[in-house]
């Protein structure tokens, strides 16, 4: 996770980790506390490795979340970066899944990022779902940064929409704004499989196909009202994705 979030720190910026242990009662929580020694040294470590000031953090609560963006909110922090956890037995969106109080609380920007996406070093090509025919800022800017690190591989949008509205990309750049080559593409399905329980499947589809490096989700108004990024959509990606899938809301 640290040499992810190295790849997306600006020249001067720093990482700070932090750990939450879950409980507040003794002697769980002295016992955990001691143990997050194995956190924070590796930390320190890496950190020295890659030229990346590290700065760890230990806190107790049972409110995880809660002091997470409390953590957040205090130091300043321009993006959280985090895995996907938490409790599948819990139809309340906002318990179970901590991602789910943060891509719904924070202030900041959210990155939550699947496990092949902490593991593969080597990214082909960058893909970007998009349903309005027009990337998400966020998610642009964070696929530049990953293309540039990769000298500069291809970013690919996909535009998903119901047929009959074909995007003219007659205007279209062939290049992002730190010139990466940008590249175009179209999927077109029946409007009535847009819905938005089908909208995993048809993205992770188009990214099977063609055998994408990366994926990275941002935040958008799709063909269904409400946010894209619920726990239901990042579980349903995160769970068959077959590449390193990164979400992102800000």
């Amino acid at each position: 996770m640290i040499r992810l979030g190295a790849q997306l720190l600006d020249a001067d910026g720093e990482i700070r980790l932090l750990h939450v242990i879950p409980t507040t009662t003794l002697p769980e929580v002295t016992r955990q506390w001691r143990a997050s020694v194995n956190l924070v040294i590796p930390a320190h470590e890496t950190g020295a490795a890659l030229d990346v000031r590290v700065d760890p953090e230990v806190r107790a609560s049972r409110d995880v979340a809660g002091e997470i963006l409390e953590s957040a909110e205090t130091h300043s922090v321009d993006a959280i970066l985090l895995t996907l956890r938490g409790d599948r037995r819990s139809h309340n969106p906002f318990v179970g899944h901590t991602a789910s109080a943060l891509l719904h609380h924070a202030t900041c920007d959210v990155i939550v990022v699947n496990r092949l996406g902490l593991i593969e070093e080597k990214v082909p090509r960058i893909l970007i779902p998009t349903f309005t025919g027009t990337p998400p800022p966020k998610a642009l800017q964070i696929a530049e940064e990953v293309a540039l690190r990769h000298k500069g591989i291809p970013i690919v949008t996909l535009y998903i929409a119901a047929r009959g509205r074909e995007a003219s990309d007659l205007d279209a750049p062939s290049r992002s704004p730190r010139g990466v080559p940008l590249r175009r593409r179209h999927s077109l399905f029946p409007a009535a499989l847009l819905g938005r329980r089908r909208l995993p499947e048809l993205i992770l589809q188009e990214a099977a196909r063609e055998r994408y490096g990366l994926l990275l989700i941002g935040e958008e108004a799709g063909p269904a009202e409400g946010p894209l990024l619920t726990r239901r959509f990042l579980e349903e990606m995160f769970r068959t994705a077959p590449c390193p899938v990164f979400a992102i809301r800000g």
